[in-house]
């Protein structure tokens, strides 16, 4: 894998650039690559902490995460996404164990859930997530609810 540069951000934060290229490469991977309409930019990013991981100046990879709320006692980790020159090197990998030291760091205890694509479930498998609850259908894609316990 290239040498990498994690940028934690909040929202806020995103300089332009930032803002474009992750917004892009998410609407490039679940939109069109997945061929899935449905409204990729859904209004709950401001209150997300976004991880934007580069390859040089290029963006090769991001996801998102929520703190505990009301609902949730747990952090949820989520729109994962890599660029396709990137798939393949262990990147997503390096991003969930990154992920996982940004929750367990911010939240300690909180535990972590996540939405997973189903033939990614041993991916997140291997993050120590086990599924909950049974498989459903969003937005046409076949998923399953994955929760990691708190340390």
């Amino acid at each position: 894998m290239a040498e990498t540069e994690w940028r934690w951000r909040e929202f806020e934060a995103l300089q332009p650039r930032e803002l474009h290229d992750l917004l892009k490469l998410r609407c490039d991977t679940f939109v069109v690559e997945q061929r899935c309409a449905f409204p990729e930019i859904d209004g709950k990013d401001p209150e997300a902490t976004h991880l934007l991981c580069l390859a040089g100046p290029a963006l090769a990879g991001c996801l998102r995460v929520f703190g505990p709320d009301a609902t949730e006692p747990a952090a949820r980790i989520g729109r994962l996404a890599i660029a396709p020159d990137h798939r393949g090197t262990g990147l997503g990998h390096a991003m969930m164990r990154e992920a996982i030291a940004f929750c367990e760091g911010r939240f300690p205890g909180a535990g972590i859930v996540l939405s997973a694509q189903s033939h990614l479930q041993a991916f997140y498998a291997r993050h120590g997530f086990r599924p909950e609850g049974e498989p459903y259908l969003e937005d046409g894609i076949p998923h399953v609810d994955m929760r990691r316990s708190g340390a």
